[in-house]
């Protein structure tokens, strides 16, 4: 296998987690940083909007690591997406298929269903609420659970951080109700 190869096709688990796992050290050990995505865009804001909220008032440039990582992390996401695209077809468990079905999913060619994520279907009530209500709803438990999962699960649990470990329980129970509960509901919509 050529390392091409390798890189188009999905990492296993005990190669990407440990690769994963060693960002905490390395942070820490960089400067004791702290890893997580969700506060790039208040950075972000800080940068480009001097405007005078209290929030957005701080040196935002003792950041603006947080700042390259989140880049790295969407240049390494159009690579993989453009460059190192797989040729094969996504593979789909047979019963998710038949389950997708019942909902009027048929075209699985792509990484997400294009019956759900389009700008059409996002005039549809289905839509509206996985992508404009579910949106909203992650960008407020983000900043209501002070950071997003890779902050909490990935560094705040390395850390041994109580609160850590309450957002991190939070997000896998909402998690699993919305898929088992919720999602059956909503795909049912048109």
């Amino acid at each position: 296998m050529s390392f091409l190869t390798f890189l188009r096709h999905p990492w296993p688990w005990w190669v990407a987690g440990p690769l994963i796992g060693l960002t905490v050290p390395i942070l820490l050990i960089m400067g004791n940083k702290s890893l997580g995505v969700s506060s790039s865009l208040r950075h972000i804001c800080a940068a480009i909007l001097p405007a005078n909220i209290p929030f957005f008032r701080y040196d935002w440039k003792k950041e603006s690591w947080n700042l390259l990582f989140v880049a790295g992390i969407a240049g390494g996401a159009w690579i993989a997406a453009y460059l190192l695209k797989d040729p094969n077809p996504v593979v789909i468990r047979p019963a998710l298929v038949q389950e997708m079905s019942g909902y009027g999913i048929q075209d699985f060619r792509g990484l997400l269903p294009v019956a759900l994520f389009n700008w059409h279907a996002l005039l549809t009530p289905r839509g509206w609420l996985l992508m404009g209500a579910g949106g909203f709803l992650v960008g407020f438990g983000t900043r209501y659970a002070g950071g997003c999962t890779s902050g909490h699960a990935i560094m705040g649990l390395s850390t041994l951080q109580w609160p850590s470990l309450v957002a991190t329980i939070s997000f896998m129970t909402g998690g699993f109700i919305m898929a088992n509960w919720l999602l059956p509901f909503i795909l049912r919509l048109t």
